[in-house]
C-alpha cells in the first residue's frame, strides 16, 4: 500500500493564499480556494482535527478493488466518449492507464484525477518531502 502522505495544515492553510490571490475577484477559482481555505480552517478552529486526520488516512486506505468500466487509450477517445452520453456520475475510467471518475459540474459531465489502488502503490503518489 502507498505511503500516506503527512502534512501540516497551518502551512496547507497558508499556502493557499498565493492562489486565491492570483485570481480575479469573482471568479470560480478564486471562490473554489478560498473555500478550500475555509473549510481547512472550520476544521482547525472547530477541533476537529483528530476526525479530519481519520478520514484523510481513510481516503488513502484502499482495502477493495475499484472497478473501471472504460479504458481508453487516448483523452481524445475518453472525451468523444464523455461527449456521446453514455457516462454516468461516479463511472470510474481509465484514461491512458491512469484513473479518472466522471463527475457532474453544475449539469455537465467532467473527468476528475481519480488514482485507482494499483496508482497508489506507485512512487508517483509518494510525498517528495521524504
Amino acid at each position: 500500500m502507498a505511503d500516506i502522505p503527512e502534512f501540516d495544515l497551518e502551512e496547507v492553510i497558508y499556502f493557499l493564499n498565493p492562489f486565491i490571490e492570483n485570481h480575479a475577484e469573482g471568479s470560480k477559482e478564486r471562490r473554489a480556494f478560498a473555500l478550500a481555505q475555509i473549510a481547512l480552517l472550520y476544521i482547525r478552529d472547530r477541533v476537529k482535527r483528530d476526525e479530519f486526520d481519520k478520514y484523510y488516512r481513510a481516503c488513502f486506505a484502499i482495502p477493495f478493488t475499484v472497478g473501471v468500466s472504460h479504458e481508453f487509450a487516448t483523452r481524445e477517445e475518453a472525451d468523444q466518449w464523455l461527449a456521446s452520453g453514455n457516462a454516468k456520475d461516479s463511472e470510474r475510467v481509465k484514461i491512458a492507464g491512469k484513473g479518472f471518475m466522471v463527475v457532474d459540474v453544475s449539469g455537465r459531465l467532467r473527468f476528475m484525477i481519480a488514482p485507482l489502488p494499483e496508482e497508489l502503490e506507485t512512487d508517483e503518489w509518494k510525498d517528495d518531502s521524504e
